[in-house]
């Protein structure tokens, strides 16, 4: 695929929807760290409900921490993984606690030195909260960017950093954002909607149809 391709892609998804953002719902760093280490191998949608009971009891590394792992782990048992998630989000909010006064780094090493942070984590809390000009590749994300031939690659670092550099600079901070929207409702897994989707003219995918 040739950049002239890629920026057109960029500038349709950008038309489609100007202000993207995470289907996770957050008013702060701290909630949107912890939401993201909750969403591994788990739905928006199922985070948001167990969050959305959390949250307003308790929405900061103390209050959390106070919780202990047991309350916590009431709150977020609806979730996979919930035990891991629970035990590292209280390793993590102690850590915020004493190394980093209670707020949420916005580097990378310190982010990923945290419990149940990797790098995929990272780079969303980067991007979403920071505005760095990150690429978390989820299985969304990885899905689209080889079929549609925009970032090919056998592994996700490969394809975060193939759409990092060939991503155009003006839409890298949206990009993260536009890709896994249009992986998770348009250019799923098993039967992609090519009759609804607005880049299917600059689409490279080899078995492109017009079923819905």
């Amino acid at each position: 695929m040739n950049q002239q391709k890629r920026a057109a892609i960029f500038e349709r998804l950008k038309q489609e929807n100007p202000a993207p953002t995470t289907e996770l719902i957050y008013n702060s760093p701290f909630q949107l760290l912890i939401a993201v280490i909750l969403s591994a191998q788990a739905t928006d949608v199922g985070v948001n409900k167990a969050t959305k009971k959390l949250f307003p009891a308790a929405n900061t590394p103390e209050k959390i921490y106070a919780l202990g792992e047991e309350k916590l782990k009431d709150y977020i048992k609806t979730i996979g993984l919930y035990n891991a998630k629970g035990s590292n989000i209280i390793k993590t909010c102690k850590i915020l606690i004493e190394q980093h006064q209670s707020s949420v780094p916005d580097n990378r090493k310190d982010l990923e030195a945290l419990p149940g942070v990797g790098r995929k984590t990272a780079n969303v809390v980067l991007n979403t909260a920071f505005g760095h000009p990150t690429m978390a590749v989820d299985t969304h994300i990885f899905r689209v960017a080889n079929r549609i031939n925009l970032a090919p690659g056998k592994n996700v670092r490969e394809v975060e950093d193939k759409l990092v550099k060939l991503i155009p600079k003006e839409y890298l901070h949206d990009a993260h954002h536009w890709l896994i929207l249009h992986g998770r409702y348009i250019c799923v897994a098993r039967k992609p909607k090519c009759n609804a989707c607005v880049i299917h003219d600059l689409c490279e995918y080899k078995d492109k149809t017009e079923d819905d």
